[in-house]
């Protein structure tokens, strides 16, 4: 009698993948190990650019992020008053998310689990609800610049009022709903050729107004921060570059790819993916670097006109057009919208992705997205739209800079985890973090947290000091604002030197040990069968991040 071959789904046990993870791996309780063993050496004859291409998406994704309309309101704002002063906190900013970006992608490949997953894992309760509140306002900080940036476009398109805009960027998830047909990769691609077309229309006109290459070099290398409110705007760029909610994103989208579990896969999967974000990384580094030239060149210019000076002072998402006039002429408005218009749509979608991913970390609950886009985007509108009807375009840009100063300050509640998590032998084993790495990341976070708090102390005494409450209020104020300051200070403090207690890692398959030995781990027999569930775990939902159904 013919016996016919099974296919067996089950639940992976916790051991295999650590913790208490409920995704489903395939077993085949039939195939035979020369079967096994020929898939696994026909997949290692393959070019290594082909298994490159096979691991290119997230990176990408989640670069958009960094051309979104808050890093061009910071740009322009960087360029018009402070030149080319302030391009070595972008470059320091860029480095730093390069770094962290790949670790976060090393997390989640060696671990199986991506950061929110693991802070539910490794934290206490209430510690792992205050991170979760965090993540979630990060997540609303970095959709405030879409919801204006968004409302700048339809402004600059159809010339309706800005806070009007506001209101319809809630139908934003209407659009997406009807979009969903089309498929997310199409929208993703159309998205990213507006967006480079404006990056093209940034590049030509900094080639016709040619910034000066010594003083672009020099702003590069060369570190000063002088002028009123330069400090401010050091921090809003930082926190336009480096987005708490990316890592969470970044450590999940990589879990869309089937890593054979042995040593070399994960080794290879984790350069690959330091390939493909340095990548997409130095061409959003190139396109943030254009946009400051251009804006600087042109607004420090000796001959300028009254009407380019008056735009520079009151320089926005909404008047830029101008700088473009160059290059695109009458057209320029028409095609900056549109762009800018794609850009706040891109953004909103890795934001959504973003959400979703921490809230099923966090609280292992999932929401269809449509709905997580809505509950982010209302959370959203309401200070935008209050800014903008009291204090018009100018006060919304100002509401950009301000998302992004706070983007700042929540940094450490996802950066510290990433970072001793990706430290810890525990949580790594072999693929934790090398001494330089380790060195260099922690130095660069040590230096933000520091900035962060220069920053936000002496520009609340200023406050304080130059305020024209009376003597009384300013009590009352400082007694509630610095206990908050103390409490912040020692959450961070509590983050980096509490030791991680949980292990999640999981001795990978290497290619020397016997079948019998690998089958034994595994608490399977020593017949024919093979599991194979010897891959990082990945869910299908990540595979093609599908929009709403």
């Amino acid at each position: 009698m013919r016996i016919q071959q099974q296919q067996v789904t089950e639940v992976v046990p916790s051991l295999t993948w650590g913790g208490d993870s409920h995704r489903v791996a395939a077993i085949n309780l039939e195939e035979s190990p020369d079967n096994s063993d020929k898939h696994d050496h026909k997949d290692s004859q393959k070019p290594r650019w082909r298994k490159f291409l096979s691991y290119v998406g997230p990176g990408f994704l989640v670069s958009m992020a960094y051309i979104d309309p808050g890093s061009l309101e910071t740009d322009l704002q960087t360029g018009a008053n402070y030149t080319f002063e302030q391009l070595w906190v972008l470059l320091i900013g860029f480095t730093f998310v390069l770094i962290i970006q790949s670790l976060a992608a090393n997390l989640g490949v060696s671990t199986g689990k991506h950061l929110s997953e693991l802070c539910k894992l490794e934290y206490p309760k209430y510690v792992k609800y205050c991170l979760w509140l965090h993540a979630e306002f990060a997540v609303i900080s970095a959709d405030i610049p879409e919801v204006v940036g968004t409302a700048f476009a339809l402004n600059i398109l159809f010339h309706i009022p800005v806070w009007t805009g506001v209101l319809i960027t809630g139908l934003n998830t209407l659009l997406l709903l009807g979009l969903q047909r089309y498929g997310v990769r199409k929208l993703e691609m159309l998205i990213s050729v507006l967006i480079l077309v404006m990056a093209a229309c940034f590049f030509g006109e900094m080639n016709y107004v040619k910034p000066p290459a010594a003083n672009v070099i020099k702003g590069l290398f060369v570190p000063k921060l002088s002028g009123q409110g330069a400090i401010g705007n050091a921090l809003a760029l930082l926190g336009s570059v480096i987005m708490p909610h990316n890592l969470f994103l970044h450590s999940a989208l990589v879990l869309s790819r089937k890593v054979p579990r042995s040593v070399t896969a994960i080794n290879d999967a984790c350069q690959f993916y330091l390939i493909e974000s340095g990548f997409a990384l130095v061409v959003a580094f190139l396109i943030n670097i254009a946009i400051i030239s251009v804006s600087g060149t042109i607004c420090s210019a000796n001959n300028m006109s009254d009407d380019i000076a008056n735009q520079c002072n009151n320089l926005n998402l909404g008047s830029a057009p101008f700088l473009l006039k160059n290059v695109l002429g009458r057209s320029s408005s028409i095609i900056y919208g549109i762009a800018l218009l794609a850009s706040g749509q891109s953004s909103s979608i890795t934001s959504t992705y973003s959400g979703q991913i921490i809230m099923q970390g966090f609280l292992d609950f999932k929401m269809r997205k449509w709905i997580r886009n809505l509950m982010t985007r209302c959370i959203a509108i309401a200070p935008s739209l209050i800014v903008s009807i009291i204090a018009g375009s100018k006060g919304a840009a100002k509401l950009i800079i301000i998302s992004t100063m706070v983007l700042a300050f929540e940094v450490p509640f996802a950066l510290i985890p990433l970072l001793k998590f990706s430290n810890s032998n525990p949580k790594m084993g072999p693929h934790k973090n090398s001494i330089y790495i380790m060195v260099i990341s922690w130095t660069l976070s040590v230096a933000l947290t520091g900035f962060n708090m220069y920053y936000l102390i002496t520009a609340f005494v200023g406050w304080l000091i130059h305020n024209k409450l009376p003597k009384i209020a300013n009590v009352f104020v400082g007694i509630i604002v610095f206990p908050l300051m103390l409490i912040y200070v020692l959450a961070i403090l509590y983050l980096t030197f509490r030791k991680d207690t949980v292990v999640t890692f999981t001795e990978p398959i290497t290619h020397d040990q016997p079948m019998a030995q690998n089958n034994m781990e595994h608490g399977l027999s020593n017949s024919y069968e093979v599991i194979e569930a010897d891959h990082i775990p990945y869910t299908q939902d990540l595979v093609d991040i599908p929009l709403p159904e």
